[in-house]
């Protein structure tokens, strides 16, 4: 099965350095096989209790693997010499739960109260899929994973509530109950499925037209398969409008240190 992505046999720091020097600008699927992606979500720190517990409680959607020091740029265990403004293709920033802003440098922007969250991203699954026969269709056609606003209540916390957000892959229906156990051994990155077929009793209206991201053709012979995605905490911020708050570019990720078999249960 085809991965077209040239990064893919890259080490982490190797991708992270071209990031930062602006020679890697696009989504990160496929890239340094066999290690950890992960979302971010970036707030001041008088919002970092509330979503450590809105985490806590939403552990398939925001799975935690680390959070940074106050102010810190750089993390503790996830990634070694990894500037978080800077070491990401695209980021997100939000004022009062609105985007104001897309870019690939997100340290003019950076404040002495933020708080670093790293979340799994699925991007860590999609090689034990690869290596199960699974064909993954944004691997194999060198595009970003679909992924969908849903009607699915997140637990709220403090501030925080919102809609789930979730990644979409199609999978033939021999193989569903094989990708199902394949994902359900790596909680830490969203784990198993939480929807299988009918889009639209999770609230998608339009498979093909996906609020994050871009369309995977659904084959004859495959049913849409649904896991949580770490964007949720973009819709939870788009709900509850903290003041300030940075994130990853949906599909534009941190590759971390962390092995993906170190993940596993």
């Amino acid at each position: 099965m085809k991965n077209a992505n040239p990064y893919k046999n890259s080490s982490p720091l190797e991708v992270r350095r071209l990031i930062r020097e602006g020679k890697i600008t696009g989504q990160t699927s496929g890239m340094c096989d066999g290690w950890a992606q992960a979302n971010l979500c970036i707030l001041p720190k008088k919002y970092a209790y509330d979503f450590l517990l809105f985490c806590q409680r939403n552990p398939q959607s925001c799975p935690l693997l680390e959070v940074g020091d106050e102010g810190k740029r750089f993390l503790n265990s996830s990634a070694a010499d990894c500037d978080i403004a800077k070491d990401v293709p695209k980021y997100r920033i939000w004022k009062n739960g609105i985007l104001v802003d897309e870019c690939e440098d997100a340290s003019r922007y950076w404040r002495d109260d933020l708080v670093t969250f790293v979340i799994g991203c699925s991007f860590s699954f999609e090689a034990p899929l690869m290596a199960a026969g699974i064909d993954v269709r944004n691997i194999s056609e060198n595009h970003n994973v679909p992924m969908y606003l849903t009607n699915i209540d997140t637990k709220a916390a403090g501030i925080f509530s919102g809609k789930m957000v979730v990644s979409m892959r199609p999978i033939r229906h021999e193989q569903i109950v094989k990708a199902v156990t394949v994902t359900a051994k790596v909680p830490k990155v969203h784990g198993a499925p939480i929807h299988i077929g009918s889009p639209d009793v999770i609230g998608i209206k339009d498979i093909s037209k996906p609020d994050f991201g871009e369309p995977s053709g659904i084959r004859e012979g495959e049913v849409p398969v649904f896991w949580c995605c770490g964007v949720t905490p973009q819709s939870v911020v788009m709900n509850s409008k903290p003041d300030f708050c940075i994130t990853h570019a949906p599909g534009h990720m941190l590759i971390t240190d962390i092995p993906e078999a170190q993940l596993q249960n």
